[in-house]
Formats: C-alpha cells, sequence, structure tokens
C-alpha cells in the first residue's frame, strides 16, 4: 500500500513529456527543480557539459532546502564519483572501473551463481517467502563484498538501514536523529574498513582505494567517499532491480511464461526490464553555473536540473509501444544506467546479476507467483529509487 504514484508513476510521466521537456517541480524536502522528462531531452541533458554535479555549484535557494547531509559528515561521504566533475571525476573513476570491467565480471559468474544457489536452498521447501530478505537484497549484497574484497567478518557487521542515508531526511524531519545515527554508524564501519585493508594490504578494489590514499591519490574524504558509494550504490538498487523486475513480470504472465519457455531470451529481457521500470528513477542533482537554456526553458544557475530517466525510457517517440513490456525488444537503448560521463560503472556487473537472479528464480521456484495483491505491496518513499521493501511470493515446490 501507500502512495499511488510510487506503484506506477508513468501515467504522470506521460502526461508531463506530452506537456514538453522540462518542468518546474517541487520535491518533498521544499526543493524547487527542472525536471527532464522526454527521451532526446534526457540523452541530451546526461551528456550537456555545462550541467556539473559538484554540489558547490548549487546557489543558495536550493542549499537552504536541499536535504542534504549534515556536517561533517556531507564534506566526509559526499565527495565520491556522482558529486564530481572532471578532472576530479576522471581521476577517482579511472580507480574503480578496472573491478567491474565485463570481462572480470565474466569471470566471477560462477561463483555469482553459487552464491544465488545457496540463498534458494535456505528458502522454505514449499513457500511462501519473502524474496527481498531472503534473496534480492543478500544477493546483491554477497556478490559486492566478492567484487570489492570487503573481508567476511566486515561483510557479517554491515547493516542494511545504513543504506537509508541516500534517502534525503530534511533539517526540520522528525526522522532526522535516527538518520543522522545512520551516518555515524556508517561512516565508522567505513573507518574499521579502512584499518582492515591498511593492516592487512589486499590486493582487491578497497586495498587497492586505500593505498591509492596512501600514495596521495586520493584524499581521505575522496577515499571514504568512494567506500561509501561502493557499498550504498552497490547494492541497494541492484535489491530494488530485481523486485520491480519480478513484479513486471507478475503483472504481465504471459512475458513470464516466455521466459520460463524461452531461457535464450534473458539477455534481452534483461534490458526490457531494465526499460520497462528502472530502480533509478531520477538521476541525482545538476547544476549550471550561469543562467542556461535547457531545450527552450531558461534555468537560473544553480538551480537542480535533474533527469527523470523512467519517463525517458517510455518516450513513445524513441520505443514503440513503450507501456508494453516485450522481452524480446530489440534495439533497446534505453537509459536505466545513465549515459555521458556519469554512464554506472557497475553496468556490467548490474546486469549479470540480474540475469542469474531471474534465471536461477524462475528455474527453482516453479509456479513462482505473487502472495499478496498488487495494491497492497508497499513501496520504498524514496525519491530517486523504485522498489518494495518486501515481495511477499509463493511457489509450488523448491527445486
Amino acid at each position: 500500500m501507500g502512495c499511488p504514484y510510487k506503484a506506477d508513476p508513468y501515467p504522470l510521466y506521460a502526461r508531463m513529456r506530452e506537456a514538453g521537456p522540462v518542468h518546474r517541480v517541487l520535491f518533498p524536502s521544499g526543493v524547487r527543480a527542472w525536471l527532464v522528462t522526454g527521451y532526446d531531452a534526457a540523452h541530451g541533458a546526461l551528456d550537456d557539459e555545462r550541467l556539473g554535479k559538484h554540489h558547490d555549484r548549487g546557489n543558495d535557494r536550493w542549499r537552504a532546502r536541499a536535504s542534504i547531509m549534515p556536517e561533517p559528515q556531507h564534506s566526509r561521504l559526499q565527495v565520491h564519483l556522482l558529486h564530481q566533475d572532471p578532472p576530479a571525476h576522471t581521476r577517482m573513476r579511472r580507480l574503480v572501473t578496472g573491478a567491474f570491467a565485463p570481462r572480470r565480471i565474466e569471470r566471477l559468474r560462477p561463483r555469482f551463481r553459487r552464491l544465488a544457489d545457496a540463498l534458494i536452498d535456505a528458502l522454505p521447501e514449499h513457500g511462501p517467502a519473502d524474496l527481498v530478505t531472503g534473496f534480492a537484497a543478500p544477493f546483491p549484497f554477497q556478490v559486492l563484498a566478492d567484487v570489492i574484497g570487503l573481508p567476511r567478518a566486515l561483510a557479517a557487521r554491515f547493516d542494511r538501514d545504513w543504506g537509508k542515508v541516500v534517502q534525503p531526511v530534511g533539517p526540520t524531519d522528525p526522522g532526522r536523529p535516527r538518520y543522522e545515527a545512520r551516518l555515524h554508524g556508517l561512516q565508522g564501519y567505513i573507518a574499521d574498513v579502512v584499518a582492515h585493508k591498511r593492516e592487512h594490504g589486499d590486493d582487491d578494489l578497497l586495498g587497492r582505494l586505500v593505498t591509492a590514499r596512501d600514495r596521495g591519490e586520493l584524499s581521505p574524504e575522496e577515499l571514504d567517499s568512494m567506500i561509501f558509494q561502493l557499498l550504498v550504490a552497490g547494492q541497494e538498487p541492484v535489491t530494488n532491480q530485481i523486485t520491480t523486475a519480478l513484479i513486471a513480470l507478475f503483472r504481465n504472465p504471459d512475458q513470464l511464461a516466455r521466459l520460463r519457455d524461452e531461457p535464450g531470451l534473458l539477455p534481452r529481457a534483461v534490458e526490457e526490464l531494465l526499460r520497462y521500470d528502472s530502480a533509478f528513477e531520477l538521476t541525482t542533482w545538476r547544476f549550471f553555473d550561469r543562467d542556461s537554456d535547457l531545450h527552450g526553458t531558461q534555468v537560473p544557475a544553480g538551480d537542480s536540473v535533474i533527469v527523470s530517466l523512467c519517463a525517458a525510457n517510455r518516450d513513445p517517440r524513441r520505443f514503440p509501444d513503450p507501456d508494453t513490456l516485450d522481452l524480446g525488444r530489440s534495439p533497446n537503448p534505453h537509459l536505466a544506467f545513465g549515459h555521458g560521463i556519469h554512464f554506472c560503472p557497475g553496468a556490467a556487473l548490474a546486469r549479470a546479476e540480474l540475469r542469474i537472479a531471474l534465471e536461477t528464480l524462475i528455474t527453482r521456484l516453479p509456479g513462482l507467483r505473487p502472495a499478496v495483491a498488487d495494491e497492497d505491496l508497499e513501496w520504498i518513499p524514496a525519491v530517486l529509487g523504485r522498489g518494495t521493501h518486501r515481495l511477499p511470493v509463493a511457489y509450488d515446490r523448491r527445486l
């Protein structure tokens, strides 16, 4: 239950696209921003060199209302890749891309499959089960821990609740104290990760980032921010994408049956499920450094510009029959991972996780189906992302 908009934002996006590509919108935090909705406009904005991402570019109107982290966490944890512009962005991104390279991810697929199978083994033999707690949440985290080199003992200590720090909580919100407690917990955890890697000198992504800091290639704040981004952005969106993909298949049983009958369709199916309902609904802030024209709309310097990836991915001018889930759709140039210099560096990993997750769930849980009515699904009230807190399912048996 909850907000009808979160359950299905697409009718609103259709009306906005018809009205034009850029819209003045009001966020719950009180921030007034400019929302880009059409595919061509979104593609252009994501590639627009005039639009920067560093928070210093935001004007006083934005800063007065933006639900950004309090100090010292904002300075310590918010200078990661999503909030950097070249040349700092180029320097920092270079340090992480190798760990997520498609060739490396391909080599790790057998390990990922074993992790997925072990989680299925732990589910009840005949259901019902909550696929968020039983699979969609632990699977991406276990995969991420493997890929970045998070030690098992530290991985066991990670509190998934810390991931909620990316959901904006304004300074006067009653939930602000709990939000700040999550921040302190996560910041302490990151310090422990850095200390462990420095002591053991591991040759993995986390170890190499700590070495880069010790060589002066990263500042302490950049190191902490990059680890923060890996731990939060590297798992929760995949959890949400698994849930949105399954819900889309449950809502389109003919396509679910098609996928069961045609397993070779899986690569295209993953791309279509990413397009049809992306876990990243909106991008993070972008800013012009001077008053600028954006697709015919004058946007003041320092106002926040946000791109709706979900609206772009349902644009009929780019995708025939965009509101139809067609698992065989090709070509499929969706924007679920963004575009331009901020294209998600973990895209190859996310694609591999989605393929393995869907294949494992559909193959090993015959008769997989929702165990609650669609209107009873509890959508996460996040501004930027899409997903559900729980996904209760039933199935005939566990193979």
